[in-house]
């Protein structure tokens, strides 16, 4: 509905419109970098414990990068400006290796 939109953060909203832009090999690429794990438990993200958790990251700006932290699923986003910036750091930060960018 409207309403509930309107209660969303346009970066919410943003960040649901490339995920679901995603090819399923990039879905899975970012499954594995909030995660840990590239699949989903059976019946999908409702029975994903902890759950995923979306934050805001402070201070952030359009060249920073998301940052996680896998153990607890918790993805720390910063308010880029458009869609096409977020997929590029999205996808960026999905295909590194390592523990610098969290």
């Amino acid at each position: 509905c409207n309403l509930c939109v309107s209660l969303v953060s346009p970066g919410f909203l943003r960040f649901v419109r490339v995920l679901c832009g995603m090819s399923s090999d990039e879905r899975k690429a970012f499954l594995q970098f909030t995660t840990g794990c590239s699949t989903l438990p059976p019946g999908g993200l409702a029975n994903l414990h902890p759950r995923l958790t979306i934050v805001r990251k402070v201070d952030a700006t359009d060249s920073s990068y998301p940052s996680v932290n896998t153990c607890v699923h918790y993805l720390k986003l910063p308010e880029y400006s458009s869609e096409d910036i977020m997929r590029e750091r999205l996808l960026a930060a999905t295909m590194e290796k390592g523990f610098h960018l969290n």
